[in-house]
């Protein structure tokens, strides 16, 4: 008992959480996308191209051009019935993405489909100003996500007036990570041009100002019932409670109900127990499950309206590239607290965190407007996106898990890590990632079908 209730409190903490942003390099700035091997090697042929794009899409006074990379393979592509599928580059080189989505690949012949994998500005090849486009923030001001959305749909139109059969084709995006968040914001900004969009591992709801640091705090104290906010520093007196009160417990353990310290049945150690018998559920459940094995000891008559822990019974947490776009649009917040994971305390502070990014960049992040420009929470107008999120990868937390509406849908995949669905198949995928895949091509499928129906 003593053992399993030390390993369930330490879930507690999770809500003396504080925040791990994405950090500028000269921190050792993580990007959202992971850096596996890449998928078993298999011949995959592909064109490799270069459009030209304007440096700014939405200025009308400057007519700088530069070439955007992209790669275009079509072996599986029918021009009668068929579609494209179109990769969202993120941040770094297209064609490690595109040796790393294995399943665009895997899929391509039964949805007749053409494949795009096109470049994030500002990364691989595609470079505005060349070895200049680092330089100074006059040079990275066209770094953004809206400019590179804006790429994807010139090129799409590009595509569709220079190739054969193209126009007149239904076009999905797919992105993985960042990616995936650059997919599912294509399809809200540009539905006209993309059908849907699979947004795979997309943490659009980890912006600044949609994940409050203090949230894990307020979670305990809404799932605890408790009397009062808990804050930072009620922490260790939570813990010092909870830890008295299965101290006491073992005091009272008698084999009839009694009142001594507390209101108590036979034998409440059993009781107790077989709340805290399972740690392998979700956080929640689990703090859930602590709850209602403190309420034996301290609401067993149930007339607490909520536990008041200050009552005691004996007192009846990339690149150039990815650094400029977290010090402007990309301002993701992560909580941790050196405990429950692997990284040590980091406490987040706009303010600073806004300080560092002028030091280095000369700019201040907006942290509020991707919010503002993609909606945020607010996203139940659009439709035809999945938001699929392995249940292992930490920037779920930041995933749409849930079904907004019947065209707005969530795929959680149990043993999945970050974007697992976007690779290629392999014999040790398990059974959760076969079944995602599945569903997104079954969604694909009616995708393709309501748009040949339209133009009929």
């Amino acid at each position: 008992m003593g053992c399993r209730a030390l390993l369930l409190l330490s879930f507690l903490l999770l809500g003396a959480a504080t925040t791990i942003p994405p950090r500028l390099k000269t921190l050792g700035s993580p990007h959202l996308s992971a850096s596996p091997t890449p998928d078993p090697a298999v011949a995959r042929k592909y064109s490799v191209l270069y459009f030209e794009q304007k440096v700014d899409h939405f200025g009308f006074a400057d007519m700088r051009t530069f070439k955007q990379r992209y790669l275009v393979a079509d072996k599986h592509w029918q021009r009668n019935g068929g579609s494209i599928l179109f990769y969202t580059g993120n941040e770094g080189d297209i064609v490690w993405f595109c040796n790393n989505t294995g399943f665009m690949w895997d899929v391509a012949e039964e949805l007749k489909a053409m494949l795009v994998f096109a470049e994030h500005r500002y990364y691989g090849e595609s470079l505005p100003f060349g070895q200049d486009s680092f330089k100074d923030s006059q040079h990275l001001n066209f770094l953004t996500s809206e400019q590179a959305l804006a790429d994807f749909a010139e090129l799409i139109r590009h595509l569709e007036k220079t190739i054969p059969g193209a126009q007149g084709q239904p076009v999905i995006a797919i992105g993985g990570s960042y990616g995936g968040m650059l997919a599912a914001w294509f399809r809200m900004k540009y539905p006209h041009i993309v059908v849907g969009a699979l947004a795979a591992s997309a943490p659009i709801w980890q912006l600044d100002g949609m994940v409050p640091c203090g949230s894990g705090l307020q979670s305990l104290t809404n799932i605890l019932h408790l009397c009062s906010p808990l804050t930072s520093e009620k922490i260790p007196t939570l813990k010092g409670w909870i830890a008295e009160t299965w101290v006491n417990l073992a005091m009272v353990n008698y084999p009839y109900a009694c009142n001594f310290l507390q209101p108590l049945p036979a034998w409440p150690i059993k009781e107790v127990c077989q709340y805290l018998k399972n740690p392998n559920v979700s956080d929640t459940v689990l703090l859930q499950n602590i709850f209602q094995a403190l309420s034996v000891y301290y609401n067993y008559s149930g007339q607490a309206a909520c536990l008041n822990i200050s009552q005691t019974t004996t007192s009846s947490l990339g690149s150039m590239g990815w650094s400029f776009q977290a010090c402007t649009e990309m301002v993701m917040p992560f909580c941790t607290n050196g405990i429950d994971d692997m990284f040590e305390p980091f406490l987040w502070d706009l303010e600073k965190y806004s300080n560092d990014c002028f030091n280095q960049w000369g700019v201040k992040p907006r942290p509020h407007w991707m919010t503002t420009m993609y909606g945020g929470k607010n996203i139940s107008s659009h439709s035809n996106i999945i938001f699929s999120n392995g249940e292992l990868d930490p920037w779920s937390g930041g995933g749409v898990t849930r079904d907004i509406t019947d065209t707005l849908v969530a795929i959680n995949i149990h043993d999945g890590a970050h974007h697992l669905d976007l690779r290629a198949h392999n014999a040790f995928d398990p059974s959760s990632v076969l079944l995602s895949r599945l569903l997104e091509v079954k969604h694909m499928k009616k995708w393709i079908l309501d748009f040949y129906s339209n133009i009929q």
